[in-house]
């Protein structure tokens, strides 16, 4: 028979449990050591690990060895100091502890039957943060609609679309499809590429995107909403969602909601805001005016994970009518009845995602509200604004960048300036791949006006006023070195240019030179010609003189025999 894997005890967990715990903790210590992105090259992970798995389990020493020998140098250091790019995605002690005690407890939580504590306890902290955010009296589970723990705004964006098809049909999509012919979403081209994605995922195709203008703060144009929508409707397209986004990936512009939700009210559309990044910093009471307008929502989604010191995956999503998703979404298979579900008396939320399955989210969120309080997240928020709002400032009043967008919150994008003459796209790059190789901080980039920015996104927990000052004098000395050496560079081929010139005119006055030397000579070769000429002339024509009386001679004689015939009549 054979016998039974030897399972880690609890006392073995605990003292493996208590290394795991002091390596993260010296991690957290050393990290700002560490070069921020990763230094390996594609196959170096892969080609430090053994072809085949173990036969034999291995000592836990062994494990946590190639922690350090295997994983930390083929990993970016998201929690780093002087990670700046993307967006941040936080994580902190109280978010890793409540994770670990959702792994050791191990639930199942698509039910409520599965596991009540997982079900009640997100439904009160999703309750919590709604009213921590500001959000409308809609989205509390005791109304129409409710919250619920989202593996992304990515997914959060898919059952938004499902859930605006589900009523736009009237149910009619749960027994006979999407009709693709006819709807339509209503996207900027500032908006995530996810719900593109979406759209293609719920079975539409790209082509029911409509892309609305944006005006020159980027955010979407209520007007060209309008006049898209009257012009949808008259052609027989059903509008179906309009997306708007509260910090746009780019550069957090912000759409006003304000504007936009009337005009999704009058066509009957489903209006989901995106705050996937921006969202949470509503917690801060001075920050909420950006998402004036939100009461218009339909669903909205904002990340914890993001920028609310919860460890991925964490995106709080809100419906004001939970009907619309969960009848898009619910199906119940015999195994899953049960007495509670069946009298309606709670929720499975099961039927407000994508999968069956789903952890217990909601004990990270609940340990991270409760360490920091509001007060902590608040102070955590404000100071990150704080810093990007000076990073701005130091910018804009340097002659080498420009800050290129509105900059509310915590990200601030700046455009290098650059010497005439210098491919500035090429420069600006070249930039970025200098302070990334570094090691020191690690940005992004994207585009504004068909031209690439660096972004600089502060949110890191671990991130002090002291990094923030330290990335913008590796920007600036980063600027002041290439623009010497592309000055260096350019003047190297002003001088270059310069030689290929004189060597040109050099070669040129040899050319004309030459060429003169031979019409000369060509004009003394024609002279010559022409005086032998002339001597052969003169020759000729003293020869000639020369013979002229005997020429006459002949002629005289000539004309007397003719003379002599005329007087004969002709004959002979």
């Amino acid at each position: 028979m054979t016998e039974p894997a030897p399972h880690m005890t609890p006392e073995q967990f605990r003292r493996h449990g208590h290394e795991i715990v002091d390596w993260i903790a010296d991690y957290w210590t050393r990290i700002g050591s560490l070069p921020v992105r990763s230094p390996v090259s594609p196959g170096d992970v892969r080609d430090s690990l053994p072809a085949s798995a173990p036969e034999q389990g291995e000592p836990f020493d062994a494990i946590l060895a190639d922690l350090d020998r295997v994983v930390v140098p083929g990993v970016t250091h998201w929690q780093h100091p002087g990670f700046f790019g993307y967006f941040p995605a936080n994580t902190s002690g109280p978010s890793v502890l409540g994770d670990l005690v959702s792994a050791g407890l191990g639930v199942q939580g698509m039910s409520w039957v599965t596991s009540p504590a997982a079900t009640e306890l997100e439904q009160h902290v999703m309750d919590w943060l709604a009213d921590l955010l500001g959000l409308p009296e809609s989205f509390r589970s005791s109304g129409t609609g409710g919250g619920v723990v989202q593996d992304s705004s990515s997914g959060a964006n898919l059952v938004a679309l499902l859930a605006a098809l589900h009523r736009a049909s009237g149910g009619a999509t749960v027994r006979q499809g999407v009709e693709p012919e006819r709807a339509t979403v209503y996207v900027s081209s500032e908006t995530h590429s996810s719900m593109e994605k979406a759209v293609r995922i719920a079975g539409l195709g790209t082509d029911a995107v409509r892309i609305v203008e944006v005006g020159g703060d980027l955010a979407m144009n209520p007007g060209a909403l309008a006049a898209r929508l009257e012009r949808d409707v008259a052609r027989g397209y059903r509008p179906v969602l309009v997306c708007a986004t509260v910090g746009t990936t780019s550069t957090t512009a912000v759409d006003p909601l304000a504007a936009i939700g009337p005009i999704c009210r009058q066509y009957g559309v489903w209006l989901h805001v995106d705050a996937a990044y921006a969202g949470v910093s509503a917690v801060v009471p001075e920050l909420r005016k950006l998402q004036a307008g939100v009461e218009w929502a339909d669903s909205y989604t904002t990340d914890a994970h993001k920028w609310l010191l919860t460890g991925f995956d964490a995106t709080l999503f809100w419906v004001a009518d939970r009907a619309a998703l969960t009848g898009a979404l619910s199906i119940l298979p015999d195994y899953l009845r049960n007495a509670a579900t069946d009298a309606g008396a709670v929720v499975d939320f099961r039927d407000w995602q994508i999968p069956l399955g789903r952890r217990f989210r909601a004990l990270k969120l609940w340990f991270v509200v409760r360490w920091y309080g509001a007060e902590g997240l608040r102070a955590h928020i404000r100071s990150h604004v704080a810093m990007a709002q000076e990073l701005a400032g130091w910018a804009e009043a340097d002659e080498r960048f420009d800050v290129v967008a509105p900059h509310p919150l915590s990200l601030v994008c700046l455009k290098p300036r650059w010497p005439e003459g210098v491919d500035a796209d090429v420069a600006t790059m070249t930039l970025l791949d200098r302070l990334n190789d570094g090691g020191e901080v690690f940005l992004t980039h994207t585009t504004v006006g068909r031209e690439p920015v660096l972004r600089v996104a502060v949110g890191s927990p671990a991130t002090t006023r002291a990094h923030v000052e330290r990335v913008w004098t590796l920007l600036v000395e980063g600027h002041d070195w290439l623009a010497a050496d592309f000055a260096a560079q350019a003047a190297e081929q002003a001088a270059a240019r310069a030689a290929d010139r004189e060597r040109a005119e050099t070669e040129r006055d040899r050319a004309r030179a030459e060429q003169e030397r031979s019409d000369q000579a060509g004009a003394e070769e024609t002279e010559q010609l022409g005086a032998d000429q002339r001597e052969a002339g003169g020759a000729a024509t003293e020869q000639l003189e020369a013979g002229a009386p005997q020429a006459a001679e002949v002629h005289s004689d000539g004309q007397a025999v003719a003379d002599a015939a005329e007087s004969t009549g002709g004959r002979s």
